[in-house]
């Protein structure tokens, strides 16, 4: 099966050449990955940032256990943004999890394999349903892989907003008390979660976006206004590459509902 096209495709997101070594420190300033010495992984990255988000995938796994998390990276944004046969989205994302279980036993400093285990199974929550995810027992395991992501790297804003977005998400379903309760979650915990990522990666579309939706999750109406000056914030951030195009575009569909 065909995989669908980006579709804003931008000769700024190719990064051809050195402009991938020098907007490295900004693209990545959410997941905290290393730059790649290897040129096969650099084309990797360079076919994800461009929106060539199969290419990537291609690319990554020829490179082994090292291509993992531009692969699954590369995954994880196509599944959630830009395929739409639901099955084959869930099962592009257990994919990904495995993968990362897989690199969690051979690599597991790599805060990545951890950070991107969680944000697969987040997305996968999402799409079966947050209540039933929780009755199966991945809210445990993305908790645990969040939290695993950021003892290894501390400064992952990227790991920093899944896990305010995690405390939002739980405390929407089974309410305050319960929640707290049985997973260990609060709203103030997660605020400060999201306020952290917000610190760490200020020009993030996708950290005003996940801010937003979990504010209105555990505040209801109150936080209304907040979370519209977000979504409003996040419409207006200039896009560097395919995903923060996504992300920008998400944001400006959001506010024309």
């Amino acid at each position: 099966m065909a995989w669908n096209k980006f579709p804003y495709p931008n000769k700024a997101y190719s990064l051809a050449g050195a402009a991938l070594q020098k907007n490295w420190a900004r693209l990545h300033r959410g997941d905290c990955e290393p730059f790649p010495e290897d040129a096969r992984l650099q084309d990797a990255w360079r076919s994800y940032h461009a929106g060539d988000f199969e290419q990537a995938v291609v690319a990554g796994l020829a490179c082994g256990i090292a291509g993992y998390n531009v692969a699954n990276k590369a995954t994880t944004i196509y599944a959630s943004y830009l395929e739409t046969n639901e099955e084959r989205k869930l099962s592009m994302l257990n994919e990904v999890a495995q993968r990362c279980e897989e690199q969690q036993e051979k690599t597991a400093a790599d805060a990545n394999a951890w950070y991107l285990h969680a944000f697969a199974l987040g997305r996968y929550s999402q799409s079966i349903s947050v209540v039933k995810a929780l009755a199966q027992g991945l809210g445990g395991k993305i908790k645990h892989s969040l939290t695993q992501a950021l003892a290894l790297q501390p400064a992952h804003a990227d790991a920093h907003i899944a896990l305010g977005a995690y405390h939002a998400e739980v405390i929407d379903k089974v309410g305050a008390l319960v929640g707290g309760i049985t997973y260990g979650v609060k709203k103030d915990t997660g605020r400060e979660f999201l306020e952290a990522a917000l610190k760490l990666n200020p020009d993030s579309a996708i950290t005003r976006i996940e801010y937003a939706n979990a504010l209105v999750l555990m505040f209801g109406k109150a936080k209304m206004k907040e979370a519209e000056r977000l979504y409003q914030e996040a419409a207006a951030c200039v896009p560097m590459d395919a995903m923060e195009r996504l992300d920008v575009e998400a944001a400006k569909a959001e506010l024309a509902d």
